[in-house]
């Protein structure tokens, strides 16, 4: 096996100029695959992590899946309605004390009783429409991620009572007011209550910081004009990925409408199968396109080697020994341009992570690049590129096998 590796490495350095082209292709393939695979994985992964932290991991509300069922569809086994009106139920989730001490039985993480209703956000002569939660500050501490994300006060200032409100910064912009401002907060029911300001949060979604506010649940049942009523239990659970399951068990057990983050994303989610798909098939082509180099330079080597074939065989190299002779070149050429290709990818990595720039139009901020740092790129990457060695250097190697000597030197004399 050592004398096929000095032959091996003997016809590569022959045609040094080739060589350094097909292993030159093979790194730029795998240099821009890991660095293409980072890029998507890691902007999969910022999108997934916003998608988690932004909203409940399971949110049951006072909706049912399927419609109540009717009187007469019991009693008869054929029937149709028409003009039904739907009867205004102000109760929301029926008994929720005894709704969320069943679910703190067995669910395994926090949770959150809230109010949500729409409204109006009214100061000096501006209106914003936003969604307002009437919500238990300590417990919503422990749910939201906008907890977090406050640059001025927290939702801790609500518990000292009062007529207290919790905005967002940018709508805080918009209305033109500030720390300490009251404003006037105008229910769908027409009531009107002036709320101060004690926290302006930041979350970075364009869509929470100018569209929602958050009261004491009391201030909010008292302008939606329920009293007692929670629509609403959000629950953030140890691990996410349990979301599902937690979800099909509480919505039977509570009879409510239970939706999962991912249930509720779900588009979006087959959308990013879609692109893993698509990702993994370019960087195929990319290699494969790469394998030509090693296919042509093998290939060249063979015909060019065919008197010194026909020697080693006469001095009883097996076939065996032929094909693995030029196989061997190939996935050498393949290994050097895998490891070449690390060294381009880590480096192109390291570029764009020090890309920095601003993003404001697609609902949330972005100012670097989201980028994964994985070993399995790196090997993935190199494994597509040996294949597509392998692949190349066993066609002329089974070619090269096949060379009866007797013919070559005929053919040489």
């Amino acid at each position: 096996m050592r004398l096929l590796l000095d032959l091996a490495f003997t016809h590569l350095a022959g045609r040094a100029r080739q060589s350094f082209v097909a292993i030159l292709g093979v790194g730029l393939g795998v240099g821009f695959s890991v660095a293409m695979a980072a890029l998507m994985q890691g902007s999969q992964d910022d999108l997934i992590a916003n998608l988690v932290d932004s909203m409940p991991h399971v949110r049951i509300t006072d909706e049912t899946r399927e419609p109540p069922r009717q009187p007469a569809e019991a009693a008869f086994d054929t029937t149709d309605f028409s003009g039904l009106r739907p009867r205004e139920d102000n109760r929301g989730i029926r008994n929720p004390t005894a709704v969320r001490a069943a679910l703190d039985a067995w669910v395994p993480g926090d949770m959150a009783v809230s109010l949500r209703t729409q409204g109006v956000v009214r100061y000096s002569g501006r209106d914003v429409g936003a969604a307002i939660l009437g919500i238990e500050p300590e417990a919503e501490a422990r749910v939201s991620s906008v907890a977090q994300d406050f640059v001025q006060g927290s939702f801790s200032a609500l518990s000292a009572g009062g007529n207290s409100i919790v905005i967002g910064d940018r709508m805080a912009e918009r209305l033109g007011a500030a720390m300490g401002t009251t404003v006037s907060l105008v229910s769908s029911t027409g009531l009107v209550r002036r709320l101060k300001i004690v926290g302006l949060f930041h979350t970075g979604s364009t869509a929470r910081d100018e569209g929602e506010a958050y009261v004491l649940l009391k201030n909010a049942q008292i302008l939606s004009e329920r009293p007692n009523a929670v629509n609403e239990i959000r629950i953030k659970l140890d691990d996410p990925e349990a979301a599902r399951a937690v979800a099909a068990r509480a919505e039977a057990q509570t009879g409510y409408k239970s939706v999962s983050w991912e249930e509720a994303n779900e588009s979006l989610l087959e959308a990013i199968v879609i692109r893993n798909a698509i990702m993994y098939t370019v960087v195929a082509a990319i290699l494969l396109v790469a394998g030509f180099g090693i296919f042509n330079i093998v290939s060249t080597i063979t015909h060019e080697k065919a008197r010194d074939i026909a020697i080693l065989k006469s001095l009883g190299f097996r076939e065996a020994d032929m094909r693995r002779l030029f196989l061997v070149e190939g996935i050498a050429i393949g290994a050097v341009g895998s490891v070449a290709g690390w060294a381009l990818g880590f480096g192109l990595c390291l570029v764009l992570a020090q890309i920095t720039f601003e993003l404001r139009g697609m609902g949330s901020e972005m100012s670097r690049l989201p980028l994964a740092w994985s070993p399995w790129h790196y090997a993935i990457a190199s494994g597509f590129a040996l294949l597509s060695a392998g692949i190349a250097g066993y066609l002329p190697a089974r070619k090269a096998a096949r060379l009866n000597p007797v013919d070559i030197i005929r053919g040489a004399s």
